[in-house]
């Protein structure tokens, strides 16, 4: 019986990485492109910012394609849908069937995953499900994965930008931040690991502050400001 084919939708952080090599570990899919939403602008993945090149080389040094979907800044979810839908229109044709997330527990977010792909036949796949957050940051810091935080929510701020996620970070965290960042206190480029060939090399600019008005799919909209630090290849 042959592999599922899928594809994994990968945003460069730690619970990307982390529930794409729990997919690899499975043997049972045949992952054909690492899917990545950028803004079409400024060329780079949304919320970590992670800039064409960087995410060239993580695909690369993981041996699986980059595909990319653009998205207009300030859009809407109707925007993103229409985007997405597209493009596992493209994926449907080569045969894709399956798509694997890294949502750990947020049901509202992946019931929407759910309810969108279900409708092209597509069937959601989330390795890192169901567990807890104590659970999953210690299998990610046993899995040999390294991610550096470059995108920081208004609770952490900028301090933590650079940071490595090791046992030390995590012991720091106050006990309103989940240590895996889920509710968007913190994101990270993941650059080494099980998964990569080589290590993927890059550097960080001095922090600064955006804020952003998000068009919730109910209508509503709520303004997010996140701390980013620049992100280049390392010559």
């Amino acid at each position: 019986m042959g592999k599922i084919k899928a594809i994994f939708n990968w945003s460069g952080g730690k619970d990307s990485a982390h529930a794409l090599l729990r997919a690899i570990e499975t043997g049972e899919y045949e992952i054909a492109a690492l899917l990545t939403t950028i803004n079409s602008e400024s060329r780079q993945s949304t919320m970590h910012n992670l800039p064409m090149p960087v995410l060239r080389q993580q695909a690369a040094s993981i041996g699986i394609p980059l595909y990319t979907v653009g998205l207009t800044p300030g859009g809407n979810m109707a925007d993103y849908s229409a985007a997405m839908a597209k493009a596992m229109e493209h994926f449907k044709q080569i045969g894709v069937t399956h798509s694997i997330f890294g949502d750990i527990f947020l049901h509202d977010v992946r019931s929407y995953r759910e309810r969108q792909l279900s409708q092209q036949g597509i069937t959601v796949v989330e390795p890192l499900w169901g567990k807890s957050s104590a659970q999953v940051i210690r299998e990610f810091l046993e899995s040999g994965l390294k991610a550096t935080i470059v995108t920081t929510g208004e609770a952490l701020g900028p301090g933590a930008i650079g940071r490595l996620i090791d046992k030390e970070f995590i012991g720091t965290l106050p006990s309103d931040i989940d240590p895996n960042g889920e509710n968007g206190e913190y994101h990270t480029i993941c650059y080494d690991g099980p998964i990569f060939k080589h290590p993927v090399t890059f550097t960080l600019g001095t922090p600064h502050s955006q804020s952003y008005d998000i068009r919730l799919e109910d209508g509503t909209t709520q303004t997010y400001t996140y701390w980013f630090a620049d992100i280049a290849t390392k010559k």
